[in-house]
């Protein structure tokens, strides 16, 4: 991985942004006043970080507006989609309540609609209807299907959103393949937490079901070859929604996150990395969870143990081998108990080509394409 600063913490955030579409000038224009604060821990200079990169997402925003000025949208689109993963990295790294942290995401609401209107992306913004709320997502097409296509439905982890879905580049991988992508933030994630209180449950299925069923009901899906796949965390919700909504035809995770209710305890006892600061405020939020006490009530269920068993689709695990956020052992569980899928694969990524780290931090190229390809083969897309 980048290893520029000297905690983990830091720079999984700026290589997230390098896998996303960041420039590298821009990224050391704003890490490089940055680094004696580094020195603090992880959890120290985060304000200072925040200044950093909205002072460059501010600039890019203005450079975009002179060019919106002559009419060249092609260019202004670009500028506008960094400083909205600009202001998205910096607002990820505030702890919960910061000042200006939600101007920071309403920011990078804004540049984003506006940047990826620009350059015509491949992308709608959608609202699912779950439990008299609407969660948000973002819908990306099938690339040269007539008629209903393939569709996956992708989830985010404990602190992504549906903006940095998109920026995986899956959902590009999966179009050119034949299938659709639905980019969700579900109940504790992105604007279903910040902007409509939100909080993350244990149960997935229970929005699960409900989106798989605005998906099947959708003209352009083909309903009997929709798939799940998640990131992180999404490695402990993917798998439970298919789990208990036999519907999806087959599954994937991006890391596997078998057992999420021990690795809290481990991470009590400072074992492993974490992956935002201000951890423990971060996760009380995430939750809606009173105090301490009562996030770990709230997450002492999720854990797949009994729910694997009960997957009878395709499923493939991946996982990094130097993860160091969640043991490489937790892939393994997930695949051993995979006992009634008819076709169960683990991918474990090593230095031999890379993706080592937490969902391939260092090279996310790796999982992506092996991603796409499992559900081109399982759900009936290309593969050339």
């Amino acid at each position: 991985m980048f290893d520029y600063f000297p905690n983990y913490v830091w720079n999984l955030s700026v290589s997230i942004a390098m896998a996303s579409g960041a420039e590298l000038g821009e990224i050391m224009d704003m890490c490089q006043p940055l680094l004696e604060k580094a020195k603090d821990g992880e959890d120290a200079g985060t304000a200072d970080f925040l200044r950093e990169w909205l002072r460059v997402a501010n600039k890019l925003v203005e450079l975009a507006a002179e060019d919106e000025a002559r009419g060249r949208l092609l260019s202004a689109g670009p500028k506008l989609q960094r400083a909205a993963l600009y202001y998205l990295t910096a607002e990820r790294m505030q702890g919960h309540g910061h000042p200006g942290r939600m101007e920071t995401y309403d920011k990078a609401l804004a540049a984003f609609a506006k940047g990826t209107g620009y350059t015509h992306d491949n992308i709608e913004r959608v609202e699912i209807p779950y439990e008299g709320q609407m969660l948000p997502g973002y819908y990306t097409r099938a690339e040269g299907v007539d008629g209903p296509a393939p569709a996956v439905l992708y989830l985010n982890g404990l602190d992504s959103c549906k903006e940095l879905l998109f920026w995986s580049w899956l959902p590009h991988a999966l179009a050119r393949r034949g299938i659709s992508t639905l980019c969700l933030d579900q109940p504790g994630t992105g604007e279903s937490l910040r902007k409509r209180d939100m909080p993350a449950i244990a149960e997935s299925e229970r929005w699960g079901t409900p989106v798989y069923d605005w998906l099947a009901a959708r003209d352009d899906v083909d309903a009997d070859r929709v798939g799940v796949t998640g990131i992180s965390l999404g490695g402990y919700y993917a798998p439970r929604v298919c789990a208990n909504e036999p519907r999806f035809a087959s599954g994937a995770v991006w890391g596997a996150n078998h057992n999420w209710a021990e690795v809290q305890q481990r991470r009590l006892s400072r074992e492993g990395e974490n992956p935002v600061p201000h951890y423990w405020d971060h996760v009380q939020w995430v939750f809606g969870a009173r105090d301490h006490d009562d996030f770990f009530e709230k997450a002492a269920g999720m854990h797949l143990n009994g729910q694997m068993e009960k997957i009878r689709v395709p499923f493939l695990v991946t996982h990094g081998a130097n993860d160091r956020q969640i043991s490489l052992d937790y892939a393994h569980q997930s695949y051993d108990q995979l006992v009634n899928s008819p076709r169960r694969e683990l991918k474990i990524f090593t230095d031999r080509e890379g993706g080592v780290e937490h969902v391939g931090a260092d090279n996310m190229s790796f999982g992506r394409s092996y991603i796409a390809d499992w559900f081109a083969e399982t759900l009936g897309g290309r593969l050339a």
